[in-house]
């Protein structure tokens, strides 16, 4: 294991985590450069046995057991490990590393939703699938936490609109457990793209079309995509417009809605 010492946050190799921010690290203008932050040892290996380049680790001394454990033989000898002073590391990310070590990880290539949305409708008429759709979802909290439902209730796949939240986002990686590794993804540059691919769509929303998410006509459907909105706005009209159905969550008590999460996880456990 390849260890270097550091003991000011000026050292070229702290770049990426001092000094780019989460836009820098994406690097919209040259993609196949871009990099992200991934954090915790758990996560850091789902993405390491999904294949995903590591550049660089960073480390509390207490912490490098965890590192080689992580480099086992899954990557090759020769990644730096930086590693220095609790205080300094602490100057660098606001806070302790309370998770042991992260990892600067080359961005991997991402499908485009065509290319995406054909390799599962490839499957056969007889395979039924299902999508989820985040549209405008920005809380980094609830992209991790919508992929780690999507992954676990039996999404094929998560689509997003250009104004969500980056899945690799270091937070929404964390929350996610991972499984933005897992699961395939794919920008959509728009949901009226999905009627022309094939694909029904329902919209989870509150207005006068919507049905109730135990519908049976919800799950006719083989290919079926489930779109929702951000917290507090929701969905706008537009879209609305443009899918095939609208369902709610029947509530009690007065409640109107939940958290985008956790509406996701009752219609992906309903609808999948």
């Amino acid at each position: 294991m390849k260890t270097v010492d550091v003991a000011s946050l000026d050292h070229p190799g702290l770049s990426p985590y001092a000094h780019l921010t989460e836009a820098q690290l994406r690097n919209r203008l040259h993609p196949d450069e871009g990099l992200f932050i991934c954090e915790s040892e758990k996560v850091i290996r789902v993405a390491l046995q999904a294949g995903v380049e590591p550049v660089s680790f960073l480390a509390e001394g207490r912490c490098l057991p965890q590192v080689e454990r992580l480099l086992g033989d899954s990557v090759a000898d020769g990644v730096p490990v930086y590693t220095g002073p609790r205080e300094l590391l602490a100057r660098l990310t606001g806070y302790e590393l309370s998770r042991g070590v992260l990892c600067c990880m080359r961005r991997p290539a991402q499908p485009t939703a065509t290319g995406l949305l054909a390799s599962l409708a490839s499957a056969g008429p007889e395979a039924r699938r299902r999508v989820a759709v985040m549209h405008s979802v920005v809380n980094s909290t609830n992209t991790g936490a919508i992929f780690r439902a999507a992954a676990a209730l039996g999404v094929d796949a998560l689509l997003l609109t250009p104004t969500c939240c980056d899945p690799l986002n270091r937070r929404a990686c964390r929350v996610s457990m991972g499984t933005v590794f897992q699961l395939p993804w794919a920008w959509l540059p728009s949901v009226a793209q999905l009627r022309q691919e094939g694909w029904a769509t329902v919209a989870l929303a509150l207005n006068d079309r919507a049905v109730d998410i135990h519908d049976p006509a919800l799950k006719s459907h083989d290919r079926l995509a489930i779109v929702m909105g951000t917290e507090g706005d929701g969905l706008p009209d537009e879209v609305l417009r443009q899918c095939d159905h609208v369902a709610r969550i029947p509530m009690r008590r007065g409640v109107d809605s939940l958290n985008v999460a956790a509406a996701a996880s009752v219609a992906f456990y309903e609808l999948c």
